[in-house]
């Protein structure tokens, strides 16, 4: 494993159509949440976008992250995402408190409000790796493997600071940082792309028929320590051993998928953060607004479905960057203008005199 300044173009090209079409299965795996219960079809769909789309997703993250993990680069992202979880976290908490309503939601800045944990998570992860940067990678990965395992056993609600998913998935996030696109073209050389893309299609078949056992949704989410999900125990590690196996297997089985050319869908990838941040507002209105409650059909599902590509290819135009670029892309020049200022400002002042003891009084010790 390595980690550069620069991207192959092919995999920049091949990472960035990953990119949109992991949007697309975050939508729809939001977007059919509220069907899951009515539906078996809807679990199993549910279940198989679940078991691969968060790990890509992160692993994605982690991978673009060599461009600017470091240096002022790295510090302006770091604040820049400070300042988008600081915009969406006040208007989504907002607008639940309104509108919403979600339940078991925790209105606080320190609890990430349903999608922007990945703001938090995101944030923590390039801490982290900062931290163990001059590590071998594969200890690296190793360590964060054994952190999102022991995040499990703490006696806490693991959604507040995002700290169940932080250490659960960084692991991926690591993976996808030193990730060399030459070893995904090997593994997908050959017949092999079309075995994987064949065996992500028989997943999704055996889980939408009921013919593998699905992991209650708490396991798939990341979020929840194993005092939460009921396996208190000492073996409770194993479980997330073997989610990871899962995710790994399934997350390969997808790239068989991926396409290598450009296309819209490379132009479309650039502008996922657009698509992540505000899909969440459409769907939470749709939910409220009683929608769901005449889709608990075939023909629903379908819609449902459709309109979840349809968001994501209209979330990611560039008119919508053009309108919404101040708030989901907060410029971060004036905090550095600011800090100039104030480091001008003391020292323009001087260093403040030291306070000396008057004559004749003695010091106070």
């Amino acid at each position: 494993m390595t980690s550069s300044t620069r991207l192959d173009e092919r995999g920049e090209t091949f990472f960035l159509n990953l990119r949109f079409m992991l949007i697309v299965t975050v939508i729809a795996g939001n977007a059919i949440e509220p069907l899951i219960t009515s539906s078996s079809a809807m679990h199993g769909l549910f279940t198989w976008i679940f078991s691969f789309h968060m790990p890509l997703f992160v692993l994605v993250t982690g991978y673009f992250a060599r461009l600017s993990l470091t240096g002022e680069a790295g510090r302006r992202v770091l604040a820049q995402i400070g300042l988008q979880y600081v915009i969406f976290q006040s208007l989504y908490s907002v607008l639940d408190a309104c509108f919403f309503q979600v339940a078991h939601i925790h209105r606080s800045f320190f609890a990430p409000y349903l999608l922007l944990w990945f703001l938090a998570s995101h944030a923590c992860w390039r801490l982290l790796l900062l931290a163990v940067r001059r590590w071998n990678p594969l200890w690296q990965l190793a360590a964060a493997a054994a952190a999102g395992v022991l995040v499990g056993y703490l006696p806490l609600d693991g959604v507040w600071l995002s700290v169940s998913r932080t250490f659960v998935y960084l692991p991926y996030f690591v993976a996808g940082y030193h990730l060399p696109f030459s070893a995904v073209a090997r593994f997908l050389r050959g017949s092999r792309r079309r075995i994987a893309a064949l065996l992500s299609l028989a997943l999704l078949v055996l889980f939408m028929a009921g013919a593998l056992p699905m992991p209650s949704p708490g396991w798939l989410y990341g979020s929840m320590t194993f005092g939460e999900l009921g396996t208190a125990h000492g073996y409770a590690g194993l479980y997330r051993l073997g989610m990871y196996g899962l995710q790994v297997l399934s997350a390969a089985a997808f790239l068989g998928w991926v396409p290598y050319a450009a296309s819209a869908m490379t132009d479309w990838g650039r502008r996922t953060l657009y698509v992540f941040l505000l899909h969440g507002l459409v769907i939470r209105f749709a939910v409220v607004s009683g929608i769901y409650a005449h889709l608990d059909r075939p023909g629903g599902y379908a819609a449902v479905l459709a309109a979840s590509l349809s968001l994501a290819v209209i979330l990611a135009q560039k008119q919508v960057r053009a309108c919404l670029h101040v708030a989901v892309e907060p410029q971060v020049g004036w905090l550095w203008n600011l800090r100039q200022r104030l480091a001008s400002a003391e020292a323009k002042q001087g260093p403040l005199p030291r306070l000396s003891a008057q004559p004749g009084r003695p010091r106070s010790r």
